[in-house]
């Protein structure tokens, strides 16, 4: 009589090899693994169980042919025997290995469900921050990665400008999550195709969460200043337009991150969401005619002789789903202890906006309306060679609605939203005395355009803005761009 062992020598071989593999990858701390190795050890993994139910159905074939030649028949090797049962012993061992095979290919499931996002999960945003650069909250542990990218082209209706096409950005979040109570998130922008010319990468927020719990948790790093809509929320999907809202551009310097540390969370219900950070400020030798955009320092060696302190509070009621209302701040000094015009001036910039969208049934309507006031105008003037406002404002109303419902006649997960956006903003609301206000930069701005999401995920987009300035001219364009998050 023949016995069939079912798991040869090189058999367990295997089978022991991925339970070591298994075992370290479970058993060294997770922060000293390289991402790379790890990958690589899961991989490996996964092919030697692979392998080891190869052998285990060759073993039971083979088995089934040895049985039928014992009794001298000629069934085919793949056939079943329905006549005469396994050996206890075989049939044991063959149950076993059955059994190791499924606790292995378990745990692979397990490791990677726990450094990797699982597929169809929603993307979901967390703590006032974009769905994409919020993933690394929704894993267990380990590293996530996210991302966005953008692109447009442009066609100025009037004036002598060139068409121009760009990857305007691809970002990369990249987050690591080392227990329930602390993570790592950040974001890597490359702007611009190349480093060369206009393009940069850059980094545009890196921080460390202690998550200790839903009414107050900690934050330190590299922020994003906690104004507007789209300071924190900029993925391409998440607003109507190629472009961002000039007023959330110019009077709001999306993007605008600074170094420092707060707090924040949400009540109880979740109806009332707040951060708080105290951090470095703008550079007040970076002001000029268009605002305090070229003030932001971006984490970058930044002067800290200044501080500065931002706060928002938003307010969404469950009992009006898709209502959001709420109010921002942002205050420091931004001399910096430097010398403006013979003299050392604290440049107090005072920045706030009131903010609120109501989305409902296809429905969406958002808007902002933001205030800034600069101290020391008149120096600072003096000092940049460029007429520095003592006050600034702009605001914008914006609607849209999803018609794809009706296209298709039903519930779809495609979208299609035609939307409209009137913007005033004035970077020259008034300056100090002796000064002339530039009236070119006291703008209306009309904005009429389509957002097409084949998926939830990717964004087509087409606009025309017509620029209508106080005095002088503005060339209105016309803008087709494209968008994704990950």
């Amino acid at each position: 009589m023949h016995r069939i062992v079912p798991a040869s020598a090189t058999q367990w071989r295997h089978l022991g090899s991925v339970l070591l593999l298994i075992v370290l990858a479970a058993a060294v701390p997770a922060p000293a693994r390289a991402d790379a190795e790890l990958d690589a050890l899961k991989r490996e993994a996964q092919d030697l169980v692979d392998r080891l139910r190869e052998e285990l159905d060759a073993v039971q074939t083979e088995r089934r042919r040895l049985e039928a030649e014992r009794r001298g028949t000629t069934e085919p090797a793949g056939a079943p025997t329905a006549t005469t049962a396994p050996e206890p012993a075989v049939a044991a061992e063959a149950a076993e290995t059955e059994r190791k095979v499924n606790v292995l290919t378990e745990e692979v499931a397990r490791l990677k469900e726990n450094f990797v996002l699982p597929e169809g999960k929603e993307l979901k945003s967390y703590y006032g921050l974009g769905p994409a650069a919020s993933k690394v909250y929704q894993i267990n542990r380990g590293l996530s990665i996210g991302g966005y990218g953008e692109g447009n082209y442009s066609h100025k209706v009037t004036g002598d400008d060139p068409d121009r096409a760009d990857l305007l950005r691809f970002v990369l979040y990249t987050g690591y999550k080392f227990s329930d109570r602390w993570l790592l998130n950040a974001e890597i922008e490359f702007e611009h195709s190349t480093t060369e010319g206009e393009g940069s990468v850059s980094v545009e927020q890196a921080y460390l969460d202690y998550l200790y719990d839903a009414p107050i948790n900690a934050r330190a790093g590299l922020v994003l200043i906690p104004l507007g809509f789209i300071n924190e929320i900029h993925e391409p999907v998440y607003f109507h337009g190629v472009n961002r809202p000039e007023v959330e551009r110019r009077i709001i310097p999306t993007t605008w991150r600074e170094l420092g540390a707060g707090v924040f969370g949400s009540s109880f219900s979740e109806d009332l969401q707040y951060r708080a950070y105290a951090t470095t400020s703008l550079n007040a030798a970076g002001f000029n005619s268009d605002g305090i955009r070229d003030g932001r320092q971006q984490g970058s060696e930044a002067l800290a002789e200044n501080g500065a302190g931002s706060a928002r509070l938003d307010y969404t009621p469950h009992q009006v789903p898709g209502l959001l209302v709420g109010a921002s701040a942002f205050v420091g000094n931004t001399g910096q202890d430097q010398d403006f015009a013979g003299s050392s001036v604290n440049g107090l910039l005072s920045l706030w906006d009131l903010h609120g969208q109501y989305r409902n049934y296809g429905l969406e309507l958002r808007a902002l309306a933001a205030f800034g006031s600069i101290d020391n105008a008149a120096a600072l003037s003096i000092a940049n060679e460029s007429t520095v406002p003592d006050q600034f404002d702009g605001w914008y109303a914006e609607a849209a609605y999803d018609v794809m419902p009706y296209l298709l006649g039903g519930e779809t997960s495609q979208y299609l939203a035609p939307f409209f956006r009137y913007e005033h903003y004035d970077t020259q609301g008034s300056v100090a005395p002796g000064f002339v206000r530039d009236l070119t930069k006291d703008i209306d701005l009309y904005t009429v355009g389509l957002s097409y999401k084949p998926h939830p995920q990717i964004v087509l987009k087409f606009d025309y803005r017509n620029f209508d300035p106080r005095e002088g001219e503005h060339p209105d364009d016309v803008n087709f761009g494209l968008g994704f998050i990950f």
